[in-house]
């Protein structure tokens, strides 16, 4: 089975229902979740006039391929009331592939590693709650560095644990 990193948001909405909705869909693809990080709430990064986010990241087992799993994200998104109307636009929920084994593929709508995580507070303290040694296979950096490189201003703040998210799954 591959390992996976997906990074969960939600800014509209009941924004932890949506994140509930997220595992509880990847767990019916049949996608083992792993590690859950905390969830955080999160400053909108480069649009102004939205809601803040809640924001986790997951790890994952799976058998699926990058471009399967990816629509699997894509399907639970959209039995989530998710519209895609405009870039950057406020969403009910967000699924990205963050990592896929050590993989790097750049291939038309899916790129691993994700090409905008190093520079995401809201990626990188989650990720680095759950996998801080992991190394990004194009920097070769690991995730805790990430992170402690980071110089982006958003505003990242402990929403609830990720063992708490869980207790609301049973």
């Amino acid at each position: 089975m591959a390992v996976t990193f997906l990074a969960l948001g939600s800014n509209l909405g009941k924004r932890e229902v949506y994140l509930r909705n997220a595992i509880l869909g990847l767990r019916d693809h049949g996608i083992d979740i792993v590690r859950i990080a905390s969830v955080y709430e999160t400053e909108p990064k480069d649009v102004d006039g939205q809601p803040w986010f809640l924001n986790t990241v997951v790890e994952a087992r799976t058998t699926l391929t990058p471009r399967q799993l990816l629509s699997v994200c894509l399907s639970i998104e959209r039995q989530n009331q998710r519209l895609r109307s405009l870039p950057k636009s406020a969403r009910t929920l967000d699924i990205d592939i963050l990592f896929y084994e050590s993989e790097i593929l750049h291939e038309e709508g899916l790129s691993i590693p994700h090409p905008r995580f190093a520079g995401r507070n809201f990626v990188l303290i989650p990720l680095a709650e759950i996998a801080p040694h992991f190394v990004d296979p194009l920097s070769h950096a690991a995730i805790e560095t990430l992170k402690e490189r980071s110089t982006d201003p958003a505003q990242v703040r402990r929403f609830l644990s990720g063992e708490q998210l869980l207790d609301t799954l049973q």
